[in-house]
């Protein structure tokens, strides 16, 4: 049973691994046996996090890389093959909201800076389909690989104030089961594309969104904590298990689906 759940040797790479999600699973799949490979667009960040992976005992490499760029992510596909000659698993964990695609509490649809709706949607739609074109290209021709991606909550029902990142995240639920189905149909059955859908953590992104100055719960967090039947905000190394599972040959025969890491928040009515 052991051996089913291990990725030990395979070769991950981790797009968005200098930040806080991204940086967890980069060292929960070093300590369980995995080569890890972190992209991201400042080598600088990704420096730091490569020695607190190589400092621990793991096999880890940074790759300089935009999720935006095509040309980029081939010239990094290249680095990672002559170093490691395959990939077995891709993360696409790059992503998230930004703050000029956040509407305030009294502001309505028609006050959306649309420059922030364009960059928050390619952000989390082509920062997704980007390094799946390339690396799931990579998986076609070796035949087989596993594609996590990252949906969220918002993917679900609609949640206030973050209409773009609500439509990306929707978007990328939908991408998954659409490539999920065309590479197993054209690829074979040795290639899977699923994603996890996180509930509420507490990260950079969101942190003044949900905690007040002084730390206290803000009025949406409230409203969030009494949507969660387990009545708090997840842990981001709760997410770890989930996504080590899906790459794993444990989930040998789950392809297109989507895993909610939530405490219930999916499940429940609020009633």
């Amino acid at each position: 049973m052991k051996e089913m759940f291990s990725i030990e040797n395979k070769v991950a790479v981790i797009t968005g691994a200098s930040g806080v999600l991204g940086g967890s699973l980069a060292k929960s799949f070093v300590k369980a046996g995995a080569k890890v490979v972190a992209l991201g667009r400042n080598q600088k960040t990704l420096d730091t996090c490569i020695k607190e992976l190589t400092d621990s005992g793991g096999d880890a490499l940074a790759v300089e890389a935009n999720v935006l760029n095509l040309e980029s992510l081939e010239n990094a596909s290249k680095k990672i093959l002559e170093k490691y000659g395959k990939i077995d698993i891709l993360l696409n964990i790059a992503g998230g909201n930004i703050p000029t695609a956040t509407l305030s509490p009294n502001q309505s649809f028609f006050d959306m800076n649309m420059d922030g709706w364009d960059e928050v949607t390619d952000l989390n739609i082509n920062g997704t389909v980007y390094p799946s074109y390339v690396f799931g290209k990579v998986m076609a021709e070796q035949g087989s690989g596993s594609i996590v991606n990252i949906s969220s909550m918002a993917a679900y029902s609609a949640i206030t104030r973050v209409a773009g990142y609500s439509a990306a995240k929707s978007a990328i639920t939908n991408f998954t089961q659409w490539l999920a189905s065309d590479v197993a149909l054209k690829f074979g059955d040795k290639i899977r594309v699923n994603a996890v859908a996180p509930g509420f953590f507490i990260g950079d992104q969101n942190r003044a969104i949900l905690l007040n100055p002084d730390g206290s719960l803000t009025d949406r967090s409230k409203k969030v904590i009494a949507k969660t039947p387990m009545q708090r905000f997840g842990e981001v190394e709760e997410l770890n298990g989930a996504v080590q599972f899906l790459c794993s040959d444990a989930a040998s025969f789950i392809t297109g689906a989507l895993l909610p890491v939530d405490g219930g928040f999916s499940a429940f009515s609020g009633v």
